[in-house]
């Protein structure tokens, strides 16, 4: 062996553990709903962790606000209102060229039953709760696992849906959910009904919890998913605490009947 070909290889250092299989990494279809602050993260992570075929869902254009949490975005995104999947999925493919990333600039709601159906992971990294409603209902339907993230300040959650075995995010949803899903939003301003002030974010809690999120995906495509998550894992940044909390599976969830 010539003294240094193991620095010429982009994954070696991931092969070295031993129960990453890059090849399956590589040909998993991965779908990631959102690309804001955690979908910035978790595209990131994605890439450098070997994912090749990469499906972007988001909407939205590109704000001021958005800068200082989001690794893909410039001030000239901002001002020009670009849309904030294609400058993830250019963002992507300058760090792997190898990557096959497709932008979707619709909402996910009118992509049709059967869209989330081909893909081996869905990746929820939203702030809008019926979008992540859905992608959880489609994702059960479909038999695909779901991995949800979700944050609030220093605060931040991921949840891990593998259907049929585990809860899926309606199960742990509460009354104050229910009143928010029977009212009409929209986090662009478009068709109000509803006001919903925003919440707080930084970027070391979303570095965290879109860190958690592709983990996760990276123990499902590599075959330990034994090892996945079950329940709801909480991360409060202020205590530097992470912590496990079970939900019960609701046996009158839609999505189990």
């Amino acid at each position: 062996m010539v003294p240094g070909d193991s620095d010429r290889e982009r994954f070696d250092r991931a092969r070295r553990i031993g129960w990453l299989d890059i090849d399956a990494i590589s040909k998993a279809k991965v779908l990631m709903v959102g690309a804001g602050a955690i979908g910035n993260e978790v595209a990131k992570n994605l890439v450098l962790s070997g994912f090749k075929d990469i499906t972007v869902v988001d909407m939205d254009r590109v704000v001021a606000s958005n800068l200082a949490r989001c690794l893909f975005f410039s001030d000239a995104d901002a001002v020009s209102g670009h849309l904030k999947a294609i400058i993830v999925v250019e963002g992507m493919k300058k760090l792997d060229p190898g990557v096959v990333a497709v932008a979707v600039t619709e909402k996910i709601q009118d992509l049709g039953d059967g869209f989330i159906g081909g893909f081996d992971v869905t990746l929820g990294c939203l702030d809008n709760l019926l979008a992540r409603l859905y992608v959880n209902a489609q994702s059960y339907y479909n038999q695909i696992p779901y991995i949800d993230g979700a944050m609030d300040g220093l605060r931040g959650k991921v949840q891990v849906v593998l259907p049929p075995e585990t809860p899926c995010l309606e199960c742990g949803m509460n009354r104050s959910h229910g009143r928010i899903v029977e009212q009409r939003f929209s986090c662009t301003g478009n068709d109000v009904t509803l006001f919903l002030p925003k919440i707080g974010a930084e970027i070391t809690t979303t570095s965290i919890i879109g860190a958690l999120l592709v983990r996760e995906a990276l123990k499902l495509v590599c075959g330990k998913s034994s090892d996945c998550l079950k329940n709801v894992a909480y991360y409060d940044g202020l205590r530097n605490a992470l912590e496990t909390f079970e939900i019960p599976r609701n046996p009158d969830c839609p999505n189990h009947l």
